[in-house]
């Protein structure tokens, strides 16, 4: 089978950018008998070329990839020319990764897009800024669904919102996970560690809590600071601090740095919270190595993967108890409602004070994400979509 595959979103910084490389690295190594062919839209590098498949180079106005997001749209002739390379390509099914950056292709064509959760629909007021960002939004959405004959996601629980906040039968979902890279492993040599603390300002004895993601409204972070301030008085040692990292913009989602700022150079909290920005894997994987637990305070998630990140890297997660992430994070976390501050402020202290709570935790964590595999999830998308193509034979009434 020749399949083609939107890779317009492989750049993307993004937690979608991440899941797509992921998620197709695993699938172009797979031992299979199936031709994949990836429609990019910028020179490809060294990750791209050493996989054995079929190149396909757009050439739009502008990369695809800085129109994939909210309040931006592709132009018509851009999507003219990708739906041209699509027609072009003798393929038998199209699969896009993740629906931010979809576009239209021949209706005779069978096609997967990947939905990695219904937050937008379920939260629009968290998640764009204006009303052109929901419209755009809003539009590709429709039109995706109107023309996929699958939808994949990435949870039971994202599946699960999908049909409640955008109406797509559970009949046609399927369900794959996410997974940690390998580089997310615990770390026996702690060297950099003094260094990479100096660079984000933490003190050396410090104890820290690392949250990782976005900073939009929905992923609760006002709701951490407010937790973590209210918990203070009550830990058995003032030494923790709080580390968000992430892209202080929100590429046309809504960010609250801003008021996170401002919340963090409060009274309670001045000194205590570090922002960092965009940070390496290499710096990411030593910085939850010496957490003493990583955040998810977010009222929603699609899958959650900072926290398997974490979990491979033995820390144990402070979560929310809502969205994907109990299925996710399982026994290897301390829950609370994040719609509470005395829940979320609980939560830290019972972690923080609690002798060998955080040890037995980290040991179930490991444990729990070394069941999440991308092999196994690149497995289950390839036969997801070897059976789109029969199946729309039989719906047309073919053999």
């Amino acid at each position: 089978m020749k399949i083609g595959i939107d890779g317009t979103c492989w750049w993307n910084k993004r937690g979608f950018g991440r899941m797509a490389r992921e998620l197709l690295g695993a699938m172009f190594v797979l031992d299979s008998d199936h031709e994949f062919y990836l429609f990019i839209d910028q020179e490809p590098d060294a990750d791209l070329e050493q996989f054995d498949i079929n190149l396909v180079r757009v050439f739009p106005h502008r990369p695809l990839t800085a129109a994939a997001v909210a309040n931006d749209s592709r132009s018509i002739a851009d999507m003219i020319q990708l739906y041209k390379a699509v027609a072009a390509t003798d393929i038998d099914v199209m699969f896009f990764p993740a629906v931010y950056s979809w576009f239209p292709v021949p209706f005779r064509l069978p096609s997967v897009v990947t939905l990695h959760d219904a937050i937008a629909e379920h939260f629009p007021e968290m998640i764009f800024p204006d009303w052109k960002g929901r419209l755009f939004w809003t539009l590709k959405v429709k039109l995706a669904l109107l023309q996929c004959d699958r939808v994949m996601t990435v949870s039971q629980a994202a599946k699960q919102e999908i049909e409640r906040y955008i109406g797509v039968k559970g009949s046609r979902i399927d369900v794959i996970s996410e997974a940690p890279n390998g580089i997310f492993r615990q770390l026996d040599d702690l060297s950099a560690r003094p260094a990479l603390r100096a660079r984000i300002g933490v003190p050396e004895q410090a104890r820290l809590i690392v949250y990782v993601g976005g900073l939009a409204p929905h992923k609760n972070l006002a709701g951490l600071l407010e937790g973590f301030a209210h918990a203070r008085p009550a830990l058995q040692d003032d030494d923790v601090h709080i580390v968000l990292v992430g892209d202080y913009g929100g590429a046309g989602f809504h960010s609250n740095y801003g008021m996170l700022a401002e919340l963090a150079d409060g009274a309670e909290l001045k000194g205590r919270v570090h922002f960092t920005g965009f940070i390496s894997d290499d710096d990411l994987v030593l910085l939850y190595n010496d957490a003493f637990a990583a955040a998810m305070p977010s009222f929603s998630e699609g899958f959650g993967l900072p926290a398997v990140e974490a979990m491979a890297c033995r820390t144990p997660v402070l979560s929310s108890n809502l969205g994907s992430l109990p299925e996710v994070v399982g026994e290897a976390g301390v829950y609370f409602d994040p719609y509470n501050k005395q829940s979320i402020s609980d939560a830290i202290i019972t972690l923080a004070n609690t002798e060998g709570l955080r040890e037995q935790l980290a040991e179930i964590a490991v444990d729990r994400s070394a069941t999440f595999s991308w092999v196994s999830a690149a497995q289950l998308a390839l036969g997801y979509l070897e059976n789109v193509v029969p199946a729309r034979a039989r719906a047309s009434g073919g053999t």
